[in-house]
């Protein structure tokens, strides 16, 4: 079972949260976003749409989905931001007419081929010397242990053929730094950070965040036998460390940046 981004039961599993200030303060340091014009393909809920028109972008968020869209606009906190149902690879917007193309949590959706056609919709859709940045985990990333701070690791501990699923459809650094070269882009660059998705207050609020599979579509690929296994794993190694409450969902993120030329 796969997650159904179509399906209005999922609508607001990627739009109830805010941008971490991890986040917020990485792309202060990568570009100014004041008065700038920045597309999010596969902005899902919106979070980050949001995030950047805050920060003083004029925003357009593309998704494919009509329901996630849906959801973008019921936590619209900006007026800054305007939403586009359509594929990623096919925007329909104009050329040359974006200052930032953001792809977040998306490339890891598509093939090569995909990738591809999406990176060339990216660069067609900058203004010169505009920036990309994607942001999305590599294996390496997924490989780390799980532990406080880092929920994630114990899902591959818990159910280790999911890594397995995990090596074929994650980035590989050098591959997207090539992908973007070939597309045309330069001066790219890349680098690792932490991002806090969520704090629990306690092991309770983790169950159900778990298990309303909320923020995480690799959980759709559990039986629900399965993620209450996974759930009672997760809180037992807590348990075991001390750590019952203020419990840190963090996760390990690989940033690629470039610039149009």
């Amino acid at each position: 079972m796969t997650i159904d981004f179509f399906d209005p039961a999922n609508r607001l599993s990627y739009a109830s949260r805010s941008a971490s200030s991890e986040w917020k303060t990485l792309m202060q340091s990568l570009v100014d976003l004041r008065g700038i014009d920045a597309v999010d393909i596969g902005c899902g809920g919106g979070i980050y749409s949001r995030a950047m028109a805050e920060m003083g972008a004029r925003v357009t968020g593309v998704d494919f989905s009509g329901e996630m869209l849906s959801a973008a606009r019921k936590q619209q906190t900006a007026q800054r931001i305007r939403w586009i149902q359509a594929d990623a690879a096919d925007t329909g917007l104009p050329d040359s007419s974006y200052d930032l193309v953001l792809l977040r949590a998306v490339i890891h959706h598509f093939s090569a081929e995909k990738t591809t056609e999406v990176l060339l919709e990216s660069y067609r859709l900058l203004r010169p010397g505009g920036r990309i940045i994607i942001q999305d985990r590599t294996l390496e990333d997924c490989r780390l242990p799980g532990g406080p701070g880092h929920l994630r690791g114990f899902l591959f501990e818990r159910f280790p053929n999911l890594l397995e699923e995990e090596k074929r459809r994650r980035p590989d650094l050098h591959s997207l730094e090539r992908a973007l070269a070939e597309t045309g882009f330069h001066g790219v660059k890349t680098r690792r950070f932490w991002e806090t998705r969520k704090i629990f207050r306690d092991l309770g609020e983790l169950e159900r965040d778990f298990l309303g599979r909320i923020g995480r579509s690799i959980l759709h690929r559990l039986s629900d036998d399965e993620l209450r296994d996974l759930v009672g794993f997760i809180t037992e190694g807590l348990s075991r460390q001390g750590v019952t409450s203020s419990i840190s969902d963090r996760d390990r993120w690989t940033l690629w940046t470039a610039r149009k030329g």
